[in-house]
């Protein structure tokens, strides 16, 4: 397995070139294609039927083809000494962008995008949750001021579920270039027996893929995504992978969680993977 073809979401009206920094140095290992993709509701498919004076509309659409038009420079001009094989894809559309950036991933092994959440009325960003659960690809979260994926050191969050499971198979060729891998699970004390089990066949599927893999199982002491970013910054990881929405969304996304606090606060990039649509 191997990542082929990546995905970048460009953000409209702001700088991507650190964005497309990683992008570059990731195609570079893999010799992979990329494909950039530029995506925008316009302002007043937020108001129903509100009436919008047709100058309004005219002088929106100049300034979104103006901001796609310098997205896609600034993505050929990044990549084209790297990467043979660039395509740019833009479309404004009524629809949630994550929905149609996942309908064009159907040709992408990773999608790469920078950490933000999106909101209802910005339309440039890419409601990067909604992208892990909808888009049925890997998905790399980049910090915004990081602009290199160095992979000397990579961070697996491991719970025993599928949605981890599916994050370390999608993470394999990340995890083949690693100089080092730590397979972590954050358990109960009286838990901790079962979890170095576990993490022992982990480890041990890990090397029958060629990756040199350490297990630790770590007693929880409180909020375990805190706990497992201070360990991934403890070990100066330059990467976590983990599972997506172990819980219910809506829960975790209000009362905290692995996923939540990987997407909002984490100052390293993040691998992060939604198996519940996987039979």
């Amino acid at each position: 397995m191997t990542y082929k073809t990546l995905m970048v979401c460009l953000q409209l009206d702001r700088a991507n070139t650190a964005l497309l920094n990683i992008v570059g140095g990731i195609a570079e290992r893999f010799r992979a294609s990329v494909i950039g993709i530029a995506a925008c509701q316009p302002m007043r498919s937020l108001y129903n039927d509100c009436y919008v004076p047709a100058d309004l509309i005219e002088q929106e659409r100049d300034e979104i083809t103006k901001n796609v038009k310098a997205a896609e420079s600034e993505f050929r001009t990044t990549l084209q000494t790297r990467v043979s094989d660039i395509q740019f894809r833009s479309m404004m559309v009524l629809d949630p962008l994550c929905d149609y950036v996942a309908n064009e991933a159907r040709c992408a092994d990773l999608v790469i995008t920078n950490m933000n959440r999106g909101s209802l009325f910005d339309q440039r960003d890419v409601n990067v949750g909604d992208l892990i659960m909808r888009v049925g690809r890997p998905v790399l979260i980049a910090p915004p001021a990081l602009d290199a994926l160095d992979l000397d050191r990579v961070v697996v969050g491991w719970k025993d579920t599928r949605e981890a499971r599916r994050a370390v198979v999608d993470a394999l060729p990340l995890l083949k270039e690693a100089s080092r891998v730590s397979v972590i699970e954050i358990a109960d004390k009286g838990s901790m027996v079962e979890a170095r089990q576990r993490l022992e066949e982990v480890v041990a599927w890990l090397k029958r893929h060629g990756v040199a893999a350490e297990s630790f199982a770590a007693a929880a002491t409180g909020e375990g995504a805190t706990q497992l970013n201070a360990i991934a910054a403890e070990q100066k990881a330059d990467l976590i992978v983990a599972g997506a929405y172990g819980h219910n969304r809506l829960r975790e996304w209000v009362f905290g969680g692995v996923t939540r606090d990987i997407l909002l606060h984490s100052e390293r990039c993040a691998l992060m993977s939604d198996a519940r649509d996987l039979q």
